[in-house]
């Protein structure tokens, strides 16, 4: 407890990263812990660092009466006098303390407070520094699996990897070194804990920011990025400026700069799309590889009907469905592939289905005409009826010789 301690806490700031005055603050509170042990909290005690000394100075303030009752926070006038002539009664007078008259015990004591207000304080220390670090890239070294979790070394801090965040062709020895992203930061009783992941989309906006200057500089701005980790992945970009090709500054030379991204993640498959305000337009690139012959959009519902040649149908929906269901991901509106020749007997089948209707409403009509005709029709023909029988009459009695089918006919 005695002995210049400045060299003591600049080395110990230096090692672990913590607030001189936090240590200091630690320093005067495990002593005056230690003291209190020792006298039984009989006595009011207070601790300060002196600077210049590098000691923790230990005080003990007692109160100046006339007559003492107690003896432990109280002191006599003529007593205190003799220590300070101008005290007077009611004054508070302190007395430093001998540090070495601590025993073993409250040592020992002060000892474990210091070091758990240290370990407080680096934990503090290392939540501060990587809680605004969330969304970002960082290299560590694999230590160990804890029931399927990987522990990453970060060098001041420990990471975790969860299982559900790993790719599951991925493998990882002790002593590999992992890049991965930054996805929450949490303190917990036992500390901070840093979540790391393989899996999120963040990774791959990462890493291309990192490999593309034209996105480091804002020039290309990423719209949106999708993820089947360790399969396929899909990313839209748009350019700012008319002389740069999105899709192009990501792919880069041969290739090179896309490689890189697909080399950091294990041989995934990336679709790199010029994203287009056009919500059509958007998602026929999303579907690309493949051909559109052409689309149907639903505003309301927000959902596409996207027919493609009956060649390209397998290739738009991809294997067990991957590339509709990441186009769908990465347009964010519902997506139905339908091939020319299902769309043409959809469409042929809704036309059988509207003739008998059409044909029903015909004959409803023609029925309701004839009805009609009818009805005005009877009285003109009773009156027509009346004529020829009367015209008959008078052609009987003027031609006897007539033939009786004539006669019939007329």
């Amino acid at each position: 407890m005695v002995g210049n301690l400045n060299h003591i806490i600049d080395q110990v700031v230096k090692d672990k990263g913590i607030n001189r005055d936090v240590l200091v603050e630690a320093l005067e509170s495990a002593v005056l812990s230690a003291a209190n042990k020792k006298f039984r909290n009989t006595r009011d005690l207070e601790a300060h660092f002196n600077e210049e000394i590098g000691e923790v100075e230990v005080f003990e303030f007692v109160t100046v009466v006339d007559e003492v009752v107690d003896s432990y926070k109280e002191i006599d006038i003529e007593e205190a006098r003799e220590i300070d002539p101008d005290v007077e009664v009611g004054d508070s007078l302190g007395m430093m303390m001998e540090a070495g008259s601590f025993s073993r015990i409250a040592a020992q004591t002060a000892k474990q407070v210091i070091i758990q207000k240290v370990r407080e304080a680096e934990r503090e220390g290392i939540y501060n520094e990587f809680k605004h670090r969330v969304g970002e890239v960082v290299n560590g070294i694999v230590r160990r699996y804890e029931r399927g979790d990987l522990i990453v070394d970060l060098g001041r801090a420990e990471a975790l990897l969860p299982n559900r965040e790993q790719v599951p062709r991925e493998n990882y020895r002790q002593s590999d070194r992992v890049r991965a992203y930054i996805s929450e930061v949490k303190m917990s009783a036992k500390g901070p804990q840093i979540i790391l992941s393989r899996t999120h989309p963040g990774l791959l906006i990462s890493l291309f920011k990192s490999e593309v200057p034209e996105i480091a500089e804002g020039i290309v701005e990423i719209q949106g990025a999708v993820r089947e980790p360790g399969s396929r992945a899909k990313i839209a970009v748009v350019s700012h400026d008319m002389d740069v090709d999105p899709v192009g500054a990501c792919v880069g030379m041969r290739g090179s700069r896309v490689q890189n991204v697909v080399s950091e993640l294990r041989g995934e498959r990336i679709d790199i799309i010029p994203w287009s305000p056009d919500i059509a337009r958007f998602a026929c690139s999303a579907l690309a590889p493949s051909e559109v012959s052409r689309v149907y959009v639903d505003d309301e519902g927000q959902a596409l009907e996207i027919i493609v040649p009956d060649d390209q149908l397998s290739l738009a929906i991809g294997k067990k469905g991957q590339n509709v269901r990441l186009a769908a991901k990465l347009v964010g509106w519902k997506i139905d592939i339908k091939s020319e020749s299902r769309a043409l007997e959809e469409e042929q089948e809704s036309e059988k289905a509207e003739e008998p209707a059409v044909e029903d409403a015909e004959a409803v009509v023609a029925e309701n005409d004839s009805s009609a005709e009818t009805v005005e029709m009877e009285p003109s023909t009773e009156a027509e009826t009346a004529d020829v029988e009367i015209v008959d009459v008078e052609i009987v009695d003027d031609s006897d010789a007539a033939p009786d089918g004539e006669q019939e006919k007329s």
